[in-house]
Order: C-alpha cells, then sequence, then structure tokens
C-alpha cells in the first residue's frame, strides 16, 4: 500500500464530536482520490444518507478508518484489509481514538470492529450484534454494517435506515 493518499485531516470531523465513526479503508474510488473519509462515491452517499437519518451531519461526527491506506486486489479494484495492514494501523486508530473522546464509537462492519477488538478486546459480532451498543474504553461501541453497496447484500437498506435511526435517538436521549 505503498505511495496510496492516507486519509487523515480536519475534514474528518470535530474532536469534540458526539460519536466517531470506524470505517474500513478509503475507497478507490472515494476518500483515496478525495482525502476525506467516506467521500467521492457511492459509499459516501449512502452514508452521508443513512447519517441524515440518524438526524446528523458530518458537522456532527468525527469519521476515520480502520485503515488509512486503500488497499486494492492485483487488479486494482477495493479489496477488504488484511488483518496484518489492520494491525500496521492499530496505533494510529488508538492515538486517535485517545484524541477523539466521543463517548459513541460506531463500527462500521467487520473490518472496523476487528480493528477496535485489536485495541481494547469486545464481543461484538456484526450480525448478532448489530446496533446494540456496549461498555468500551469508557464509553460505547455499537457496531452498523458498513454503508457501502455491497453490504447491501447482507442487511437491506431499509434495515441499515432503522438502525441508524435509533443511532440517532441514542445519541439524542443521551444529551450527546
Amino acid at each position: 500500500m505503498d505511495g496510496r493518499r492516507r486519509v487523515l485531516s480536519r475534514l474528518n470531523g470535530p474532536i469534540d464530536a458526539a460519536a466517531i465513526f470506524v470505517a474500513e479503508a478509503p475507497g478507490r474510488l472515494g476518500a483515496d482520490r478525495t482525502g476525506v473519509p467516506l467521500s467521492g462515491d457511492q459509499t459516501a452517499r449512502n452514508f452521508d444518507w443513512l447519517l441524515s437519518r440518524a438526524g446528523l451531519t458530518r458537522d456532527d461526527v468525527f469519521i476515520t478508518n480502520a485503515v488509512l491506506c486503500n488497499p486494492r486486489d492485483a487488479a486494482g479494484n477495493n479489496r477488504p484489509p488484511t488483518r496484518s495492514e489492520i494491525a500496521r494501523c492499530r496505533e494510529h486508530l488508538a492515538a486517535t481514538l485517545a484524541i477523539v473522546r466521543a463517548p459513541l464509537v460506531v463500527a462500521l462492519g467487520s473490518a472496523a470492529l476487528t480493528a477496535l477488538d485489536a485495541i481494547e478486546g469486545h464481543d461484538l459480532r456484526l450480525a448478532r450484534d448489530v446496533g446494540r451498543p456496549v461498555a468500551w474504553q469508557e464509553r460505547r461501541l455499537v457496531a452498523l454494517y458498513h454503508p457501502g453497496p455491497r453490504a447491501r447484500v447482507h442487511r437491506p437498506v431499509s434495515d441499515q435506515e432503522a438502525d441508524f435511526e435509533a443511532l440517532g435517538t441514542t445519541i439524542r436521549e443521551s444529551g450527546w
């Protein structure tokens, strides 16, 4: 992944955000090109729409990735990050979480859950625990499906919409 754009800037969001969203990795057609997390592609459009269902905007949240470089296959297409790539970015993600002390950490997909588990263990599993906040690092951790088009095979858009609406309710009721 040498030579790939790393995505981390003030455009990730405010450090005093109500929630920090941890996605998988910058997408080839999106954040790897724009330098802005979850931007410039269909995944970004899905995320922005889902975020609006929670009553939130990008100004309310901080967004980062489990892996800061875009992992690609031999054909140059996006691929999921490997465990070793996640491990190499672990310290950076841990440092980001130490700076952004949002009371709610939202893992978008299984790669994000794996990365967060490497920082501090948890027992969340995406399919089993989607939307269920648990105590983690003196805050709450919740797993949601990644907003990418492929995730809709596993979690229909209507269910993802309901997940984000519930997330918004949790944030508002908690006063974050």
